[in-house]
């Protein structure tokens, strides 16, 4: 997510072999997938639509079509080769398309149509912040996503065809329920469901996938998933977040996507950098219930803005703390 190199191990590229250019579109669209843990490696997009597709074969499907229209229409707008190429023009799309099927169910032919103008306008959106950014030095993430994501949920129960149902989403935000105490089930289950989640997947054997990927990818950015979704159980442990939803991972999973954006892929790893890590996650992990309050009257999709805005704001802060370098 807004950088070219993913870690030890991610190069695939053969000297003096040209793709044909069906297959270099194929490795595109993976890598897409696998820049949504910051990893521009094809194995590693292997993986996660393998564990998209453990999930259900419709989100397998809704994943590669996301990542797949972006990919396509960042070629047509002329973006960036390098960019293209490395799967940062896939990311946002391949996370709207996934929004689209869990939020609005995958089987409507319109969530199929929303997914794909969704994707489409991810690609915009997301030159539009990375250039109001770019002044900034900080990248743009997830937030076109986020932003478009938002938008479509906002909007869906306004179209009947977009919400065939005909309950609303609104509500107030309620106080925490349920016990706290975490069963060892929980606790491991959590400990996966933290990754998987990144994609709206739960399941513990799918968040397990994710992470075989990224060790695939990297051997530090499993080590520092790890970690981040550590942080992530144990914050919402000690604050007393409800155990069930500490099993299905989520409040931790936008604390592994800022471990592995401040330890490794935008500050340069090293024990500070790790420190300052642990810190961001456990941030993270306390702002998800609160953007989950503030968006409760439409529907309570907090997305991964708190990964956005903790990684934002402490990016910014780097060059203010000496013992830190961006990588």
């Amino acid at each position: 997510m807004g950088q070219l190199k993913g870690g030890e191990g991610t190069s695939e590229e053969v000297p003096g072999v040209v793709r044909p250019i069906s297959v270099k579109l194929v490795v595109e669209v993976l890598r897409g997938i696998a820049q949504v843990d910051f990893m521009p490696s094809a194995v590693c997009g292997l993986f996660f639509v393998a564990a998209l597709f453990a999930a259900g074969w419709q989100y397998g499907l809704y994943g590669l079509l996301g990542s797949a229209v972006s990919t396509a229409v960042a070629h047509g707008l002329g973006l960036r080769r390098d960019t293209v190429e490395a799967g940062l023009a896939g990311y946002n799309g391949c996370l709207v398309a996934l929004a689209c099927a869990v939020f609005l169910g995958p089987g409507h032919p319109a969530t199929v149509v929303v997914a794909v103008l969704g994707a489409a306008v991810a690609v915009v959106v997301a030159a539009g912040v990375g250039t109001l950014l770019a002044g900034r030095e900080l990248p743009a993430l997830t937030a076109p996503f986020c932003l478009v994501a938002t938008a479509v949920t906002v909007a869906a129960p306004g179209f009947r065809r977009l919400w065939p149902t005909g309950a609303g989403p609104a509500a107030l935000p309620v106080p925490a329920a349920g016990g706290t105490a975490l069963s060892w089930e929980q606790l491991w289950h959590g400990f996966f469901a933290n990754i998987g989640q990144i994609f709206f997947m739960p399941q513990w054997y799918v968040g397990l996938l994710f992470l075989a990927g990224l060790f695939a990818a990297s051997r530090l950015a499993g080590a520092v998933a790890c970690g981040g979704s550590a942080v992530g159980l144990l914050t919402a442990w000690a604050f007393g977040a409800p155990a069930e939803a500490v099993g299905q991972g989520l409040l931790g999973y936008s604390g592994v996507l800022v471990a592995l954006a401040l330890c490794g892929v935008f500050v340069a790893a090293d024990g500070w950098s790790a420190a300052y890590a642990v810190l961001g996650a456990a941030a993270a992990t306390v702002l998800t219930p609160a953007l989950g309050a503030v968006t409760a009257p439409f529907g309570g999709h907090a997305f991964t803005w708190p990964f956005v805005l903790t990684t934002l704001l402490f990016l910014a802060a780097v060059p203010a703390v000496p013992r830190l370098r961006r990588a």
